[in-house]
């Protein structure tokens, strides 16, 4: 039974040595050399930091080869790791490390400025022939990482998972998807975003290989299928701007895949439009849509697509996960069943995140006794997203509770107005928000025809009641994502409020 993910590492060192398991365009790293980068690490880890276990360790590097070198090498020491976005600003990179207060800092070029951790340059660590196992002591309800995640306050807040939580993501994606070591993984999330957990761990337990595609390639099409083409990459999963862009570039048309066969997305909801170009252009690839927050590593729901659908349909997030139960409450915390009614999406089971680092009131808030038990303690996790059931069985995503407005006296889910805004000829992508002072509804959207407002307008009209229609709608340029790559919404409210 594994216990510690080091473990997947291990035994694939074992089985390919010498086989790929990383790269990115500067550099590569087999199994092996990972494994023995790791053991070094950690035995320069234990040189600096002294006999420490269980301790926060953070990653101050550019996304790459030598940060997933530096995970390795952190939890082969017995510690836990946090990568740390240097593309962010110098405010929240200060209070993360504030709030980690980590032993010491890893780097590979420039050390992060600031006396009172200790930096490892990990470039002048030599490799020795002594492997000493410092993680063998650790369990697998110790932590694995920190990932920082962006608090409704604009506090940072430090999502806490374990190996166990990773290692059972690891299995269900093995079983539920057949990876293995014929897989080869296009990474688009970056490693302080928890869509990076599938790449990373897939690839530890398999056997697979991935290829960490260049940010910039998402912004010239003709280079990112270059490069997919090139690695002969035939897995991705990414989130579904990234996709979006390539069906609006118009490069499906233009250019093949011929090693493409599975397509899955997760982060955000994927418009059936620009899946239908995708579905389209790749009949006999698998597409599967996955859900679920950082606070339950990753993924707790999914849909693997099975049916056709409309552009104007909204996509289902499917079913849970194995090992994972879904539990939908209504406002009165009473479990909702059965199809067209509504109520927020909670999870309990393993993938359960340990909380919010350093920060138990916040974790108390989301991670609360399951009201549905009143025979012992259990922890279930409140996602704030509100879902329901279909006539299939399937859950529904509709909205966020903080999306779900109450407007004219009606209810209104903005995501339902998304949905319909997506499907309209014309539009690539679009997202609607609630102007709370002003009271009103407003409609983002990008185009790269001539299409107008009024006829946005129009169109809307013949798709939602006339109680949702937006008050102003907006064009743009271009839709502002965060680094994640989603839309980012914190941008739009600030162009309500200017």
């Amino acid at each position: 039974m594994i216990t510690n993910v080091f473990e997947y590492l291990e035994k694939t060192a074992l089985r390919y040595p010498d086989k790929i398991a990383f790269a990115d365009i500067d550099k590569s790293v087999t199994f092996s050399q990972l494994r023995d980068m790791a053991y070094a690490i950690a035995d320069r880890i234990h040189e600096v930091c002294g006999d420490i276990r269980n301790q926060p360790i953070g990653v101050y590097m550019y996304k790459g080869v030598d940060c997933l070198i530096a995970f390795m090498g952190i939890v082969c020491s017995g510690n836990f790791y946090s990568p740390i976005d240097r593309h962010s600003p110098k405010a929240r990179i200060d209070r993360i490390v504030e709030v980690l207060a980590p032993s010491a800092i890893l780097y590979n070029d420039e050390p992060f400025d600031n006396d009172a951790f200790a930096g490892i340059d990990i470039r002048d660590i030599e490799i020795s022939s002594e492997k000493k196992k410092y993680y063998e002591d650790n369990i697998d309800t110790d932590p694995l990482y920190v990932l920082f995640t962006s608090g409704s306050t604009g506090m940072p807040k430090g999502v806490t998972i374990s190996h166990r939580g990773v290692i059972d993501y690891a299995e269900w994606l093995y079983d539920t998807f057949e990876f293995d070591d014929k897989t080869v993984f296009g990474n688009q999330a970056p490693f302080y975003f928890d869509n990076s957990i599938l790449d990373i761990y897939s690839t530890l337990r398999n056997g697979s290989t991935t290829y960490i595609i260049p940010e910039r390639h998402f912004t010239f099409q003709k280079d990112l299928f270059a490069f997919l083409k090139n690695n002969k990459i035939n897995t991705i999963f990414w989130v579904p701007s990234a996709l979006v862009g390539v069906a609006n570039s118009g490069i499906l048309d233009r250019e093949e895949l011929p090693k493409l066969d599975k397509i899955l997305f997760c982060g955000e909801v994927m418009p059936n439009k620009q899946l239908n170009a995708w579905r389209r252009h790749y009949e006999n690839a698998m597409f599967a849509n996955l859900y679920g927050p950082t606070e339950i590593t990753d993924v707790c729901t999914y849909y693997i697509i099975d049916r056709e659908f409309a552009d104007d349909e909204p996509l289902p997030i499917g079913f849970a996960c194995k090992n994972t139960d879904i539990i939908v409450l209504d406002d009165k915390d009473e479990r909702v069943t059965g199809p067209g009614k509504k109520g927020e999406l909670c999870v309990r089971g393993t993938c359960l995140s340990m909380g919010y680092f350093k920060d138990y009131e916040k974790t108390d808030k989301a991670f609360v006794q399951n009201p549905l038990n009143k025979f012992y303690h259990e922890k279930i996790y409140r996602t704030g997203d509100i879902v329901e059931y279909n006539e299939h069985g399937e859950l529904m995503y509709l909205s966020r509770k903080d999306f779900q407005i109450k407007h004219q006296g009606h209810r209104i889910e903005l995501g339902e107005i998304d949905t319909a805004g997506s499907s309209i000829d014309g539009i690539n992508i679009c997202c609607t928000l609630y102007d709370d002072a002003n009271k009103q509804i407003v409609f983002f959207y990008v185009s790269d025809t001539d299409i107008t407002d009024k006829a946005v307008y129009k169109e809307l009209k013949s798709r939602v009641p006339g109680y949702m229609l937006p008050a102003k709608i907006n064009r743009m340029e271009q839709m502002p994502l965060n680094v994640n790559g989603k839309i980012d919404r914190v941008y739009l409210n600030g162009l309500l409020k200017g």
